[in-house]
Order: C-alpha cells, then sequence, then structure tokens
C-alpha cells in the first residue's frame, strides 16, 4: 500500500506540472497580415502574465485555418473568412471554428515610389493583374513594362484580391508569387515598375500607396466603408474563446489592445 501511494504520488508530481504547463502556454499560426498585431499583443499579454507563454508563427491564412482543423494550435490568423469547404472539413472532425474579429484592414495598392501614378480604378488594377494593361503608359504614366507581385495562394489577402479586385479571373501569367505582406512591400520597394498588394500595416514611406477608385487607403475610408477593398482580420479558435485564450483576445479587444493595433498601422474595430 505505501508503494501504491508513493507511486500514485510520484505520477501527480509528473503529470499535475506538465498539464499546467500546456494550461498556460498559446499556440498561434496562420496569417503573415495578422501576425505583427499577434507578436506585439502578445508580447504585452506576457509582461502582464508572466506565466503564460505563447507561441506566434505566420504561414499564411490557410495554414492559420487548417492547423485550427487540425487541433495543433489554439488559435488560427487569418486575414479572410472561413471557406464554407474548410468548414465542412472541420465538422467533420468535430471541430467548431469560431471567428473572432480582432481588426480592420484594407489592401493597399502599393508602386514602387518614384512611379507618378497616384491611383487607380478597380477595373484598371484588374486590367494590369490579368495581363491586359502591360505598360504604364496605357495608364498615364510612364513608358515601363509593369512588374506584377501578388501573394501566394495559401494567403487570405490573396483571396481578398482575388475576390474583391479580379472577381475570380485568371491572373497574369509571370506573376511574381510571394508568400508574405513583408516579402510584397520589400520587392515593390526595390524594384522599379512594379506594383504589389499589401495590408495596410505594411505600407511605410519606402513605397507608395494609392487611390483605388478616388478612395485612399485611411483608418477613416474604411470606418466609414468607402475605400473599395477593406476586410476584417480574425482570430480562430475552436469554440467561443475559453481559459486563457479567452483572457488574450478579450486583452487584444481591449482599448489598450486596439492602441497596439494601431500602433502597428491596422485599423481598431471599435
Amino acid at each position: 500500500m505505501k508503494k501504491l501511494i508513493f507511486t500514485i504520488t510520484l505520477l501527480a508530481l509528473i503529470v499535475v506540472p506538465a498539464l499546467a504547463k500546456k494550461e498556460n502556454k498559446i499556440t498561434i499560426a496562420g496569417s503573415t497580415t495578422v501576425l505583427p498585431i499577434a507578436q506585439a499583443t502578445a508580447e504585452v499579454f506576457m509582461d502582464k502574465n508572466p506565466e503564460i507563454n505563447i507561441s506566434v508563427r505566420g504561414g499564411g491564412s490557410s495554414v492559420g485555418i487548417a492547423s485550427i482543423i487540425a487541433g495543433t494550435v489554439d488559435i488560427g490568423d487569418a486575414s479572410r473568412h472561413i471557406k464554407s469547404k474548410e468548414l465542412v472539413q472541420a465538422r467533420e472532425k468535430g471541430i467548431d471554428p469560431y471567428e473572432n474579429v480582432i481588426a480592420n484592414d484594407a489592401i493597399a495598392i502599393i508602386l514602387h515610389k518614384d512611379n507618378p501614378i497616384n491611383g487607380l480604378t478597380l477595373e484598371q488594377i484588374k486590367d494590369i493583374y490579368t495581363g491586359k494593361i502591360q505598360n504604364w503608359k496605357e495608364v498615364d504614366g510612364p513608358n515601363m513594362p509593369i512588374v506584377i507581385i501578388s501573394r501566394d495562394v495559401s494567403s487570405g489577402t490573396f483571396e481578398v484580391f482575388n475576390t474583391k479586385v479580379l472577381s475570380g479571373a485568371t491572373g497574369a501569367s509571370g506573376s511574381l508569387m510571394l508568400a508574405s505582406n513583408n516579402a510584397v512591400a520589400t520587392t515593390v520597394k526595390d524594384t522599379p515598375g512594379a506594383i504589389g498588394y499589401a495590408g495596410l500595416g505594411y505600407v511605410t514611406d519606402k513605397i507608395k500607396a494609392i487611390e483605388v477608385n478616388g478612395i485612399f487607403p485611411s483608418k477613416q475610408t474604411v470606418q466609414n466603408k468607402k475605400y473599395p477593398i477593406a476586410r476584417t482580420l480574425h482570430m480562430y479558435t475552436n469554440g467561443t474563446p475559453k481559459g486563457i485564450v479567452k483572457d488574450y483576445i478579450d486583452f487584444i479587444l481591449s482599448s489598450e489592445g486596439q492602441e497596439l493595433i494601431e500602433e502597428q498601422g491596422f485599423i481598431s474595430v471599435k
């Protein structure tokens, strides 16, 4: 009996700390648009709660949603809404994806900073990205070939752009498909004649954001719904958030969390 009690006690000493460690950890993966928000808010949240560890990585919106479906993360970041086929896959696995809207965003159309073009219409952007327009002189710009920079197909930014701008049309062959917002912004910065698109938080003075249909992407034009390529940003959980995951998302939605979102260049939901 003493040996049995000792064994149970030993197991408790091993299992309880392991469970506590697991309960004090949050894993996050997904959208590169949401990534800087997750990193900034996780850092402050961990400072306030030293016993909690938050692991954050990118990979794209499809990766974030797939990770929630697979049960390998606590939060799946996505810059698009979950697709019907993904919902079906989730339900088949007993997963209930819950969409937590944590920020607003604009997909900015960005050019090399020396490009004199200040605005394009949605139709012109579509014609560029489908290959119908191939030189800037066709839209009253310089005589310079257009270099098309796009996102890869696992990107939520690509999905939103494809829906709101291309209307599902096939993109031009030869488009450079990149894996992150940062890669798009950097490539546009370094490539005269380039055009790209990225979340508002990735727009810097090293590149040039332009008007779309005469509307410049900004907090005001997103909140008043005038900018035509606006969207919401999401953190998906399995069911409504609970425990420390709820505490973390509640922090993001607090006034302090929303201020951090705006510091990253995105737009608050409040």
